[in-house]
């Protein structure tokens, strides 16, 4: 099987470890500490659920998916630094993924959980490109 594709397949797996965090801070959050009140419910609690799953699909990124490309380079300031480029790419990609969504759902009429279904696949596969490419491409 060619790298890509089995670094795809840890990428997948370890991303449903994010996915899982996110809705349990999300849930945890809106539902014990900003439960009453529009912004912390509905903008606070996605946002900070949003980054802890950022932070640890990039710790497991970091130290197992793409190890071999950061062995050489492991230090806090090559954690920090990159930890900070995968965070903008993901923000990135998630506003590239509301606007999929929202399109789907303007041509389909289709329910948003299809719908972000659908811009969720489209966002993985963006998601794991700027990853490989961009946050730990192989360097010389």
């Amino acid at each position: 099987m060619p790298e890509i594709l089995i670094r795809y397949v840890k990428f997948l797996g370890t991303s449903i470890i994010g996915t899982f965090v996110d809705m349990l801070v999300l849930f945890l959050l809106s539902d014990f500490v900003f439960e009453k009140g529009y912004w912390g419910e509905y903008v606070l609690s996605p946002v900070l659920s949003f980054q802890c799953a950022v932070l640890v699909n990039y710790t497991i990124f970091y130290f197992y998916v793409w190890k071999d490309r950061v062995a050489s380079l492991r230090s806090l300031a090559f954690f920090l630094k990159s930890y900070l480029t995968y965070n903008i790419s993901c923000s990135t990609v998630f506003l590239i993924r509301l606007g999929v969504l929202l399109l789907i759902e303007r041509f389909t009429g289709w329910d948003v959980v299809v719908c972000s279904i659908l811009a969720m696949c489209f966002s993985g596969i963006m998601n794991f490109i700027l990853t490989n490419n961009l946050v730990f491409r192989k360097r010389k």
